[in-house]
């Protein structure tokens, strides 16, 4: 199986194919400012060849002020992947600032035109210290360097990006959209074979797909939008594996989480379920990934579309 760094690397090795044509080597280059990098332009066929040496103040590239559209992916001095925006189905947009030192990110940046390929070797302890402006993480050993690999596929005004974007905003959101209705129905048929294996009785689904359980009903008020509800709350996968509770929450003392029902403000699903709650109530919810944190994961400890579980406890109503 391809790893995620080896498929954004196909264009760039397809480029490689191609040296005895164009009479490059296919090797690292050095400049004088301490910069490694490999390069690969894009000929009108498609066809990638390495681009060879570009000398320190070459203009062809983006300039400062300009936006670069690209797709990148970097990984540390052990080669463990540390970000791709292929994970994220969109390319990033970062507009090419001064260099913040020889040999820097923004320096990279302006040896790429429209299509280039490249594959570039920064020193860490500089790039956290002087680009990033924060401490170097654990998981980086000083003195080593990260490898950035970028497909530059436009680069633009500041003016014509931000046009780019919303329109690419608006792609992303109906292409969304789709993956989410159909995720919805592979995980609806998922919790009902969970409500089934486990023998819940008295189950509930709202329209939108979330369904519910009231184990204890409450004699207070319904909750409504625009309520500030207070929710006692553990929420786990549904293999039984916790992932987050109020009862033992450090951040919040063991409180209960307080938030404006109805605006937003938390995932769907508890818009949904905790809406067909009154006051007092105890309450299971089962949540598709789609109405919960959908296709984005959040870590190692939360995959894409995971299916969460809330046993849930209404404490307080405010209007």
């Amino acid at each position: 199986m391809l790893s995620k760094t080896t498929k954004l690397l196909l264009p760039v090795l397809a480029g490689a194919l191609m040296l005895q044509s164009c009479g490059k080597k296919d090797e690292f280059i050095t400049n004088a400012n301490g910069l490694t990098y490999k390069i690969y332009s894009q000929d009108k066929d498609g066809k990638y060849e390495p681009k060879g040496e570009v000398a320190v103040g070459d203009s062809s590239g983006a300039k400062i002020g300009q936006v670069v559209t690209m797709h990148m992916s970097y990984r540390n001095a052990e080669d463990s992947v540390l970000f791709n925006s292929r994970d994220q189905h969109q390319p990033i947009m970062i507009p090419v600032m001064e260099p913040t030192f020889k040999g820097s990110l923004e320096e990279a940046l302006t040896m790429l035109s429209p299509g280039d390929s490249g594959v570039f070797k920064i020193n860490a302890d500089s790039l956290f210290a002087k680009t990033f402006g924060q401490p170097m993480p654990p998981f980086i050993k000083p003195g080593s360097h990260l490898t950035f690999f970028i497909k530059a596929e436009k680069i633009q005004s500041k003016e014509a990006a931000i046009a780019d974007q919303q329109k690419m905003m608006e792609t992303q959101m109906k292409e969304a959209a789709v993956r989410a209705e159909k995720q919805i129905k592979v995980d609806d048929a998922k919790i009902q074979e969970y409500i089934k294996k486990n023998n819940l009785q008295n189950v509930q689904k709202t329209p939108s797909g979330v369904y519910y359980v009231v184990t204890e009903q409450g004699k207070g008020a319904q909750a409504k939008a625009g309520d500030m509800v207070s929710v006692h709350y553990k929420g786990t996968f549904l293999d039984g594996k916790e992932f987050d509770s109020s009862y033992n929450n450090p951040m919040s003392g063991g409180q209960p989480f307080q938030f404006p029902l109805g605006q937003g403000q938390v995932i769907k699903g508890w818009d949904e379920g905790i809406a067909q709650l009154k006051k007092g109530s105890k309450a299971i919810l089962l949540v598709p990934s789609p109405l919960a944190y959908g296709e984005q994961a959040r870590g190692k400890e939360m995959p894409a579309n995971s299916i969460l579980r809330f046993d849930v406890e209404l404490v307080d109503i405010k209007n």
